[in-house]
């Protein structure tokens, strides 16, 4: 949360300058991309929901709503439980505050720009932005208690600057498009019975789902990313943080001990950590252990996403390593 002392003013949090700039340059001049982020045709101050998605190429259009009302913005990977579980906490609250608040999720893998600029050491990251100006508010998991706590203080800090608007939600969807529910394209047979699968928490199903899906098209990369997803929440299933903890640091030699706490590093977001961890452990392992190692790094490299630069990083020392 933000210290008390900055109440009233919204100096020196993070450095948005590049894009604050864009926000402010004269009329004619915005980004390609980046366009407002209102309902096309649709009144001043109506959007199509109080729970938006943002992006490296749209951030403008939301840094300029900030002038009318407060962005709460919520940087976040769907493959980290913790970060699902706040998103869905935020998605509640800033529905309860019927327009005076706007949610702006963030994929922080996805846009690399937005992840550096806000400092996004780790998912979930929550900042603000409020007329026009960023605000970090924390990083990690709050109760939802505090986290209503964090965001009266952001009312407080925006009425103090002269952001007291409000938006509406356009279309006579309003009410779905409050509770944040985006309209998706069906997803193939196999991906939807994993999906389904995983929300009953029966992850042996999913994972037979996506193995089916791959064996009908190898090149399926989001069958891919999904399996390597699901095996890592099946392998943390049913074990808590300070048993997976306790075990490893009991047990430095214990090679799947090892790998568990990489699996925890990642899952909350750790994921230099992570991969650390695992490139550290290679070379004292045995040819076996080696390649259980290395397929490991490969699964984790598919759950973060092949192009995230720190999967690059740790590919190409996991090559030295191999080489």
């Amino acid at each position: 949360m933000p210290p008390p002392s900055a109440a009233g003013n919204l100096r020196g949090a993070v450095d948005l300058s590049s894009l604050v700039n864009r926000a402010n340059a004269p009329a004619g001049t915005a980004a390609p991309g980046a366009p407002a982020p209102g309902a096309e045709g649709a009144p001043a101050g109506t959007l199509p929901s109080l729970v938006l998605e943002g992006t490296d190429a749209n951030f403008t259009g939301f840094i300029e709503l900030s002038n009318t009302v407060p962005v709460i913005v919520d940087l976040k990977a769907d493959w980290a439980e913790a970060s699902k579980e706040l998103t869905g906490l935020l998605v509640k609250l800033v529905t309860e505050y019927a327009g005076r608040l706007v949610l702006v999720g963030v994929e922080a893998q996805e846009n690399p720009q937005l992840a550096q600029a806000f400092q996004a050491q780790s998912v979930p990251t929550v900042a603000a932005l409020v007329g026009g100006r960023p605000l970090s508010l924390f990083q990690g998991t709050y109760p939802e208690e505090e986290l209503r706590a964090v965001l009266e203080q952001v009312l407080q800090l925006a009425a103090q600057n002269g952001v007291t608007g409000t938006v509406s939600v356009a279309g006579a969807d309003a009410s779905a498009a409050d509770a944040g529910e985006p309209v998706e394209e069906p997803l193939p047979p196999h991906h939807a019975e994993a999906y389904e699968a995983i929300e009953k928490g029966d992850y042996a199903l999913a994972i037979a789902e996506y193995q089916t899906a791959i064996a009908q098209n190898p090149r399926d990369t989001l069958a891919v990313a999904g399996l390597a997803q699901v095996q890592l929440l099946a392998r943390l299933q049913d074990k808590s943080l300070d048993e997976i903890r306790a075990a490893a640091a009991a047990s430095p030699d214990d090679l799947e001990a090892q790998l568990l706490v990489a699996d925890l590093d990642l899952s909350g977001g750790h994921i230099d950590d992570a991969f650390g961890r695992l490139l550290d452990l290679f070379p004292k392992q045995d040819p076996d252990g080696k390649n259980t190692v290395r397929t490991r790094l490969l699964e984790l490299f598919e759950v973060v996403g092949t192009d995230d630069p720190r999967v690059a990083g740790a590919r190409r020392r996991l090559a030295g390593l191999l080489y």
